[in-house]
């Protein structure tokens, strides 16, 4: 029985920290644990059993920056529409807004709602793509976070809070779980924005290296020339690469013997070896020319305002196929304060066919039980007007949508008051979300912690849970 302390989804101990909870009594087993020890840090992204019988396997993040507005894209509200031009009511202004001068009038949305599908879901003209495959999606309604800034909220959906540095929740899948690929990183963000929380946002904070996000590109960058830096055909000295990493690797043996094992040594040289790996795959799983024709028109690769967004998904498509356990697209520029018709107009457009061809395709390829896709912003917008034509930050109430295994398809859970402004049933937080995302992957967000300066962490920190009704 090993000690309570060191279960196989939190940190492992070192040689001396098992020598001093084991004692000299117990030679046999305590040198059984170190060997198992040695074995992990060796191989840190090596396949892990979850908790339990999972739903997924890997996710695909379809992530907003900027904060899409809710009330114009997933949630009408024909009130809204009918007061436009009035003031909100006393009652509903909420203590803290991010610019408290620029506040004016509800303002209905610009564009018309449908229902669509057998399901009913109500979708904006904004997405025509999308509202055909109404009846895939989970849509939640009543999400809300604990901070209107850009900053503080995408750092809290990234890490789980808005003021600390913490790991990634892609991080956290990947110390849970491991990686299908031994070839490729287990976790890789496209043409990320590097503002707003910046490396933090997909980093590993206190968990080991290993477990950091892979970065292809920046938001200035387009995702047709990002790429994974200083990778080759894969075919140059790979014989001196070979004896150089064995070096590496014993004098590391060496250190270890004189002063004990020193993780982060081991998460570099592990991150060398991925390295030297990665040269043999990493080409290949890039290039989208091996994609027929009609694959690169369902993502929209033939148009230019589709392209980018397109590329991203087809990108993640193939990296999830081939054992990814948590890639993210994103797509910035929905902080609407003003212009917001023409704003969202064109984001939209740029993202709906691919986002629709990524959940045809996934589907096609029978990738969609075992793939959970979620989309979102840090928050969504208010239902009042700041200048003539644009909306506030609102983390009181917004929208987020799955799809794909283990959630219910057409589902619409949860609401916002009559105006938007408010998540008033079946409210989900963000460490809600978080909860439920990785109980889909087969982990108890309980159960997944760290031990790290004398406390255990983990990704919900001491909150949220499951969000039972919308799982299949």
């Amino acid at each position: 029985m090993l000690p309570s302390c060191c279960s196989r989804l939190e940190r492992p101990l070192s040689r001396r920290q098992w020598l001093e909870q084991l004692g000299a009594g117990f030679g046999t087993l305590a040198a059984s644990a170190m060997l198992a020890e040695e074995a992990s840090a060796a191989d840190p992204l090596a396949p892990r059993p979850p908790h339990f019988r999972p739903k997924v396997k890997r996710v695909i993040m379809l992530f907003m920056f900027g904060g899409p507005s809710h009330l114009d894209t997933f949630d009408p509200k024909p009130l809204l529409a009918r007061d436009s031009g009035r003031p909100l009511p006393p009652a509903m202004r909420p203590r803290v807004l991010s610019f408290p001068n620029r506040m004016g009038n509800l303002v209905g949305s610009p564009f018309a709602f449908r229902q669509h599908g057998d399901s009913g879901l109500w979708i904006s003209s904004l997405f025509p793509h999308l509202a055909r495959r109404a009846d895939d999606l989970c849509v939640i309604h009543s999400m809300h976070c604990s901070n209107s800034r850009h900053g503080g909220a995408v750092l809290e959906w990234h890490t789980g809070s808005d003021t600390f540095v913490r790991p990634s929740m892609g991080s956290w899948i990947l110390y849970g779980l491991g990686s299908e690929n031994q070839n490729f990183p287990g976790y890789v963000t496209i043409c990320q924005d590097l503002s707003q929380g910046g490396a933090n946002n997909f980093g590993s904070g206190f968990l080991p290296a290993a477990y950091q996000g892979t970065r292809l590109g920046h938001s200035g960058l387009k995702p047709q020339e990002a790429r994974i830096p200083f990778i080759g055909d894969g075919t140059a000295r790979r014989d001196l690469q070979r004896l150089e990493l064995d070096l590496i690797a014993q004098m590391d043996r060496r250190q270890a013997q004189r002063r004990g094992p020193d993780d982060e040594l081991e998460a570099r040289i592990a991150s060398f070896e991925l390295a030297f790996r990665l040269q043999t795959e990493a080409p290949a799983m890039q290039e989208l020319g091996q994609e027929s024709r009609a694959t690169r028109q369902l993502y929209g690769l033939d148009d230019p305002a589709t392209a980018d967004f397109g590329t991203q998904c087809l990108l993640a498509r193939r990296f999830s196929e081939r054992g990814v356990r948590f890639v993210q697209c994103n797509l910035g520029g929905w902080d609407a304060h003003n212009h917001l018709k023409a704003n969202h107009s064109e984001l939209a457009h740029a993202i709906d066919k691919p986002i629709a061809g990524l959940l045809t395709d996934l589907k096609q390829r029978g990738l969609w039980d075992e793939t959970l896709v979620v989309w979102g912003g840090e928050f969504g917008r208010t239902p009042t007007c700041e200048g003539t034509d644009g909306r506030d930050h609102n983390p009181h109430g917004y929208t987020m949508w799955l799809a794909g295994g283990g959630v219910q398809a057409g589902l619409a859970w949860g609401r916002t008051d009559d105006y938007g402004y408010y998540a008033i049933e079946e409210r989900v937080h963000v460490h809600d979300l978080h909860a439920t995302i990785l109980h889909l992957l087969g982990l108890d967000h309980k159960r997944l912690t760290y031990r790290y300066a004398g406390r255990d962490f983990r990704l919900t920190d001491v909150h949220g849970e499951v969000v039972a009704g919308i799982l299949a």
